[in-house]
């Protein structure tokens, strides 16, 4: 039950903060068309109104913050359903505790190439230009993806055993370790090929 909670909560805070940054800026919007245009004959979106600024700041609550509380409620539901599939398995029955935290693994990992990723962002790959941002973040994403793969293999044959079984209402597949790392590899190199 915590784990599902855990979920929900995470898609609650990315439902408010979308609503409720929409409300915001909209009202603001509003505020600053009405106040702007119709009293003052400023034109729409001019830094000389307050009101724009507060529709800059409404966008990015709803945009930013929202989207982070997306990005962490899917985050959140997806290493639970993970969990939930890795206590089913031979790992729960047997109380191996490395092989269950898996999916928690793979996140720490992915914090350390984030971390190696960056010291590519700010020293190897200096921007001088506004021209040379796109390129340089899409260096960090193959160089990302790359570190990962590398931290994904070393998880996959270092903590988890050869072979285990997964029960799957009441049938018992075995499962290899290297079809854990393809599964997630075959992922993560299909989101950098999504760009």
């Amino acid at each position: 039950i915590g784990s599902t909670g855990y979920g929900l909560g995470g898609s609650s805070m990315a439902l408010f903060g979308r609503v409720g940054g929409g409300i915001y800026t909209k009202a603001a919007d509003v505020g600053a068309d009405l106040v702007g245009k119709v009293e003052r004959n400023i034109p729409e979106d001019d830094p000389r109104n307050p009101a724009v600024i507060a529709d800059s700041v409404g966008d990015n609550v709803g945009d930013i913050a929202g989207m982070g509380s997306d990005l962490f409620g899917s985050y959140a539901e997806s290493s639970r359903a993970a969990l939930v599939v890795a206590s089913i398995s031979s790992f729960g029955i047997d109380h191996e505790f490395t092989p269950m935290l898996y999916p928690l693994l793979i996140s720490s990992v992915g914090i350390i190439a984030c971390l190696i990723t960056t010291l590519f962002a700010t020293d190897f790959f200096e921007i001088k230009a506004v021209d040379e941002i796109e390129p340089a973040l899409k260096k960090q994403l193959i160089i990302s993806t790359a570190v990962m793969t590398v931290g994904i293999a070393l998880v996959s044959w270092l903590g988890l055993p050869y072979t285990f079984t997964i029960y799957n209402f009441g049938v018992q597949k075995t499962v290899y370790n290297w079809q854990l790392f393809l599964c997630v590899a075959v992922g993560l190199w299909a989101g950098l090929g999504s760009y």
